[in-house]
């Protein structure tokens, strides 16, 4: 087996260091504030098998980096606006890593710091898609 010289939960503990993180407790608080905007960067599938957080912006982790800058032919005008974001993935290590990376290009965000993975067993509302 190939020793990696960073691993990913030395990477994610690194991020987590110089990011500002949100306990699941503190979002739901404010998830009904019209000045932030909770992202989730989960995958399409786990947003169908999970559920997501009612109002929460998807951005797939793939694309975040372009839908956020403006110089990108794939920027998302949600944005474009001033206000708090927040990240989220299901456990909080896409959202630390996502976090990191769009802060170290001026862009100021957070993130849940346990991901979706409490959300629902800490009082958070849920949204599920009808089945087809």
């Amino acid at each position: 087996m190939r020793k990696l010289k960073t691993t990913a939960a030395d990477m994610v503990a690194a991020a987590r260091a110089r990011i500002t993180e949100y306990e699941t407790p503190d979002l739901i608080a404010l998830v009904d504030d019209p000045n932030v905007v909770i992202v989730d960067i989960r995958d399409v599938r786990e947003r169908q098998r999970s559920g997501y957080i009612p109002g929460a912006f998807h951005a797939p982790r793939g694309m975040l980096e372009f839908w956020v800058d403006p110089d990108s032919p794939y920027f998302k005008e949600v944005f474009g606006q001033d206000k708090t974001y927040v990240l989220h993935c299901a456990s909080g290590w896409r959202s630390a890593l996502s976090a990191a990376t769009l802060n170290d290009m001026g862009f100021e965000v957070a993130h849940l710091r346990e991901g979706f993975s409490t959300w629902e067993a800490q009082g958070g509302p849920v949204g599920k898609d009808q089945a087809s």
